[in-house]
């Protein structure tokens, strides 16, 4: 279950949640769930080796907002293992609310690029 963000936090309660399936579509793929911003509750099925992430539109998660660079960042996936590789965007690259040029990545981690948060599913846990 993934909890919605609330800036408020007035909205007791879980009726504003999102449910995120892993199915046998997803197993042994990463997703990256849209927690906040245009785009929220959007999902995007990773690559099995690299997904790139930015304002480009061949981007495999395409977020189209200035505060993204073109080419933001990329997710990696080696043996099973994730990491995030930021680009050297202008907004900087974040996990768990932690800047970063490179770092791992696991289920229920967020990622945080540009105005936009996304939580981290590994489909192996499905």
């Amino acid at each position: 279950m993934l909890s919605a963000i609330d800036p408020l936090q007035d909205a007791p309660g879980n009726s504003d949640n999102t449910r995120v399936v892993l199915d046998e579509s997803t197993r042994g793929r990463g997703i990256l769930v849209i927690r906040s911003g245009a785009y929220s509750g959007d999902r995007y099925l990773l690559q099995p080796d690299v997904s790139s992430i930015g304002r480009h539109p061949d981007s495999v998660v395409c977020l189209d907002d200035v505060t993204v660079s073109r080419r933001h960042a990329e997710v990696q996936c080696t043996d099973g293992v994730y990491s995030v590789v930021d680009l050297g965007s202008l907004n900087g690259t974040y996990i768990n609310q932690t800047r970063i040029d490179e770092g791992a990545i696991e289920h229920g981690d967020e990622l945080q690029i540009g105005k936009y948060r996304m939580v981290f599913f590994d489909g192996s846990q499905a």
